[in-house]
């Protein structure tokens, strides 16, 4: 069998096993396969079951486990994996939307995307440093400055945001002081000889699991922000959450009001300003008073 459509049958398997609440029967799975145009009327064999299990756990890090007490029913043992802004989450869902356009080459000109900045080679390299362990020295500027800086950081992680790829490094010489590298300012990056060792039990996903993008600013407390949406806000609202800690906390019939609990760093500031007057922030008050302040100062360029 070809790798692509290999690849066709993890996804399905993974998406078909993840969305059964209280696991599937491979008897079920295959009863759902062979309606698929993709089984050709041949169902999936245990041992290439097996292999596929396997493969999954290999290429992904999906852990597909077998509850024998309940009737030899099969399930993701690490659904987690799949809930945040994970590795193993982006490439399935990535690998999905390929599968359904692939499938779909007749109307290809009728599918519009937007494009995703790869940032090539300094991507490329930091990744490669992250699996050597080494320190990078990075050549950058910063937006508005004509300094260019030069630093030899140790590579953290990567992380993509509003399709920009951001590397967050550490500097050994600042006491444990962690920052952001933007992929786009920099101008070189190489590797070093000089090993580094990343920290045991670091958690990238929980570094940021309190902030809105790209901003950790540990100096900004976590704090309950309430907003209140209006008309057809709210749906939108509640189909694309701000942040994953959003909960809708009071309904009427004209507005909705939301809580979140995250630092409300300033890249927070424009999705409540891009809402225009759809968005008013009830709490806290000086969140209130940054937004109007900003809407003021931005009504004052149309004087």
């Amino acid at each position: 069998m070809k790798t692509y459509a290999l690849f066709q049958q993890y996804i399905w398997l993974v998406n078909t096993i993840h969305k059964a609440e209280n696991g599937i029967t491979l008897e079920e799975i295959n009863q759902r396969w062979l309606d698929t145009d993709a089984s050709e009327g041949i169902p999936i064999a245990r041992s290439t079951f097996n292999r596929h299990r396997d493969s999954i756990l290999d290429i992904f890090g999906i852990i597909i486990e077998c509850n024998k007490k309940n009737g030899f029913r099969y399930y993701i043992d690490n659904s987690d994996v799949l809930e945040e802004d994970t590795i193993q989450n982006w490439m399935l869902s990535t690998m999905s939307v390929n599968s359904i356009l692939s499938d779909n080459k007749g109307v290809h000109n009728r599918i519009v995307l937007e494009p995703i900045p790869s940032e090539g080679e300094h991507l490329h390299k930091f990744i490669d440093a992250m699996k050597r362990g080494v320190r990078v020295k990075v050549v950058y500027r910063k937006y508005g400055e004509s300094e260019v800086r030069e630093r030899v950081v140790d590579p953290y992680f990567v992380k993509l945001t509003n399709k920009r790829w951001y590397g967050i490094v550490h500097k050994p010489d600042d006491k444990g002081h962690i920052f952001v590298l933007g992929f786009d300012r920099v101008q070189s990056l190489e590797l070093t000889s000089e090993k580094f060792r990343y920290p045991k039990g670091f958690d990238p996903i929980g570094f940021f699991r309190n902030s809105y993008g790209i901003l950790s600013v540990q100096d900004t407390p976590v704090e309950k922000v309430t907003i209140r949406a209006f008309g057809k806000q709210v749906y939108y609202l509640r189909d694309l959450p701000l942040h994953p800690s959003q909960e809708e906390v009071a309904t009427e019939e004209d507005y909705s009001d939301f809580e979140l609990t995250l630092r409300p760093t300033p890249d927070f500031y424009t999705p409540l300003l891009s809402r225009g007057p759809l968005i008013k922030v009830l709490s806290p008050q000086w969140l209130a008073d940054e937004i109007k302040r900003q809407h003021i100062e931005a009504a004052e360029l149309y004087k």
